[in-house]
């Protein structure tokens, strides 16, 4: 539509890119990367619920993060 085609003109006109071709190839990859995103996040959930964490994941969890907060110089 006109106001598509004015929203891609605006968005070359910032900077996003140098042509409507490249503003909408940049928004196919932004767009392609958030579902990737997407998915990776659920497949990490679901396999939590699978197997979920348990007391001694938390424990060495815990103690890695106090070992790494204090080795910083600080």
């Amino acid at each position: 539509t006109d106001a598509e085609l004015a929203l891609i003109d605006d968005l070359v006109a910032c900077g996003v890119g140098a042509s409507r071709s490249e503003v909408i190839r940049r928004g196919v990859q932004h767009l392609a990367d958030a579902v990737r995103r997407r998915q990776v996040g659920a497949t990490i959930a679901d396999a939590y619920r699978v197997v979920p964490e348990s007391a001694a994941d938390d424990e060495l969890a815990m103690a890695n993060a106090l070992a790494l907060t204090e080795a910083e110089p600080w």
